[in-house]
């Protein structure tokens, strides 16, 4: 309270006076948290992928290589797939953006 209290025109800001200042009420401190626990929450992404699927990489070094995903991580939004460079299957970490499925 005392470094909301220090900084200058804070307290015309929040409301209320230097030695009592105003409180809010429980709708606005639900609204408040509602809107903390909903943007907790992650954006599902727009296209699943599952392991063994074919995909056709659009952007990075790897651009226009067709590859098979190895692994999914929904939680990074990343792709691990094998690319054939050169005759060797290699695995490649991409994001959800720089795949589609082919």
């Amino acid at each position: 309270w005392h470094l909301v209290k220090s900084v200058p025109k804070v307290m015309g800001f929040i409301g209320g006076t230097t030695d009592r200042p105003a409180p809010i009420s429980q709708a606005e401190a639900d609204k408040i948290l509602n809107q903390v626990e909903e943007s907790v929450e992650a954006p599902k992404p727009k296209t699943l992928f599952e392991p063994g699927e074919s995909v056709r990489v659009l952007d990075g070094p790897f651009a226009d290589f067709s590859g098979v995903v190895e692994e999914v991580n929904y939680e990074k939004s990343k792709l691990r797939v094998a690319v054939l460079i050169f005759g060797r299957s290699t695995p490649v970490e991409l994001d959800f953006s720089q795949v589609e499925k082919s």
